[in-house]
C-alpha cells in the first residue's frame, strides 16, 4: 500500500514586475525574475541593465550551462568568439556551452536585456560576487575568474590582431574593453 499523500495539482507561478532578486555586480543590475529555486533547477531568467560605457562581462566560456541574450532596449555589443556585433531590440544571441561570448554597452544610452540560463545555477555566481563585493572585496579579474571556476566557467582570451600595445600605436575600443 502506498503511504504517500497525493501531490497537490501543479500551479503556474505568476511574478509581478517588482518580484525578483536584484543583484548589482560590477555595474550591471541583474534582476533575477526566476531562479533554480522557482524552476526545480531547470532554468533561471533575468532582466539586466547596463549604463552607457559599462562592461558587462569579458569574454568567457561556460561548460555547464547555456545562456540566451535577448535585447529589449538600447544596443548591446556582444563578443561572439569571432569578433563583436552590435545587437539592438529584438536581437537574440544563443551562447551555448563551449562558445566564447561576452557583452558590454558601447553605446550612448542604457541597455536593457533578458538572459535565460539552462540549467539554473549560474545565478549563484552573481550572488557570490555580490556578497564578496558587499563585504569589501574588489571585483578584480582574478576574483571574477576564481568565482567563475566554481561554476564551470573560464575566461576566454581574445586573440589580438594588428600592432602590439607596446608598439605605441593606437588601440581600438574593443581592445580596451576586453
Amino acid at each position: 500500500m502506498n503511504d504517500q499523500q497525493p501531490r497537490p495539482p501543479a500551479r503556474p507561478l505568476l511574478r509581478r514586475p517588482q518580484d525578483g532578486e536584484l543583484l548589482d555586480v560590477a555595474g550591471v543590475a541583474h534582476f533575477f525574475r526566476l531562479t533554480g529555486e522557482h524552476t526545480g533547477g531547470h532554468f533561471a531568467f533575468e532582466e539586466f541593465s547596463l549604463a552607457p560605457g559599462t562592461l558587462g562581462a569579458r569574454p568567457h566560456v561556460h561548460e555547464g550551462h547555456d545562456e540566451y541574450f535577448y535585447v529589449l532596449d538600447g544596443e548591446l555589443t556582444l563578443h561572439t568568439g569571432d569578433g563583436e556585433v552590435t545587437a539592438g531590440p529584438g536581437h537574440l544571441l544563443a551562447a551555448t556551452r563551449g562558445t566564447p561570448h561576452g557583452f558590454r554597452n558601447a553605446g550612448p544610452v542604457p541597455v536593457r536585456a533578458l538572459c535565460l540560463y539552462t540549467p539554473a545555477g549560474y545565478e549563484n555566481y552573481f550572488r557570490d560576487v555580490h556578497a564578496a563585493v558587499s563585504a569589501g572585496a574588489e571585483a578584480t579579474d582574478e576574483l571574477l575568474a576564481e568565482f567563475r571556476s566554481r561554476y564551470r566557467t573560464r575566461s576566454h582570451q581574445v586573440p589580438r590582431t594588428g600592432p602590439s600595445p607596446a608598439s605605441g600605436n593606437a588601440r581600438t575600443v574593443a581592445d580596451d574593453a576586453y
